[in-house]
Formats: C-alpha cells, sequence, structure tokens
C-alpha cells in the first residue's frame, strides 16, 4: 500500500502520491500534444474514494475494500478522449479518513 501503482514499461511517470490518509491533492506537469493521461489509484479501508482532474473535468469513482488493497486506473485506460489532457493539472481525492490511498500520474 505504501508505493504507489506502477505503469507499464512503454509509459512515463510524471508525479506519484505516497500513502495518504483521507483526502488531499497534488499537482502533475504538462504533457507532449497527444500524450494520454494515465492515473493508477491503490487504496485500502472501507470507503469510496472520489478521484477529480482538473482542468480536463474528469473524474471517478473508486469503491475500496477493508483488509486488501484494490488498483484501478483511469481517464487514459477507460479511453476518455477530452481536450487538454496534455496540459498540467491538479488531481484530488475525496476520501474518508478511513481509507488509505496512493497514486500514480503518467503519460503514454
Amino acid at each position: 500500500m505504501k508505493d504507489p501503482p506502477e505503469l507499464d514499461d512503454s509509459e512515463t511517470v510524471v508525479a506519484r502520491q505516497g500513502e495518504t490518509r483521507g483526502g488531499g491533492s497534488f499537482e502533475f506537469g504538462e504533457g507532449e500534444k497527444g500524450d494520454a493521461l494515465i492515473i493508477a489509484v491503490r487504496c485500502q479501508g472501507r470507503g469510496k474514494i472520489e478521484v477529480s482532474v482538473k482542468p480536463v473535468n474528469v473524474g471517478f469513482p473508486l469503491e475500496c475494500a477493508d483488509g486488501r488493497a484494490s488498483t484501478t486506473t483511469g481517464t487514459a485506460y477507460n479511453q476518455v478522449d477530452v481536450a487538454g489532457v496534455e496540459k498540467q493539472g491538479t488531481v484530488s481525492v475525496l476520501a474518508p479518513s478511513s481509507v488509505r490511498w496512493s497514486m500514480t500520474i503518467g503519460r503514454g
């Protein structure tokens, strides 16, 4: 849980957030035109988290399980095609204090 999710070898890591309890946010840098934005989240603990990405206004929920870590990827892996993903931005997570999460932001 302490280590953020890994990305594929063909993808470039642009930001990582280590284990965090409850909500939080962090920034990521801009990418090249045509790059996909990749968001990989790992969470553990009873509850649901909401992930939102600005300025592209993309978000997704993730149900977290008590006792085991679960990992998901959002945005690019879900084939969301939105303008502006190459821009720098901020990822925010709304989560109850019972949930721990870590995250990796990448480009691919």
